[in-house]
């Protein structure tokens, strides 16, 4: 951690550090992944003296609050094959032609 850095940060560090190698991450890798977790959250909240543009644009780790994370999201894991069968089977016309989201409207998902 950096000099000067708060207690908050340093649990925050801590904390992700430990999450990570739970995970089965290297020790090394979870110390990288806490560091910058921890260093753009000092510069989204003015606790550092210079910040990147990236650093301090879009939402924060905790604001985004594990969005990327993987699993479900907007489409439910369903592929557009998924839905197509479904489509298919339930006989909705114009099937072959529509995208992803015409699919999803189409059945009512």
């Amino acid at each position: 951690m950096p000099r000067g850095s708060s207690p908050k940060r340093e649990r925050q560090y801590e904390h992700i550090k430990e999450s990570g190698e739970k995970r089965g991450m290297s020790e090394d890798r979870a110390k990288e992944m806490a560091s910058r977790t921890v260093n753009k959250e000092r510069a989204r909240s003015g606790e550092s003296k210079t910040a990147s543009r990236s650093s301090t644009r879009g939402k924060s780790a905790s604001q985004r609050g594990g969005e990327k994370s993987g699993g479900g999201g907007s489409s439910s894991g369903r592929t557009k094959d998924d839905l197509y069968q479904e489509a298919k089977k339930r006989g909705v016309e114009g099937r072959s032609t529509m995208t992803k989201q015409q699919l999803k409207n189409a059945l009512g998902h």
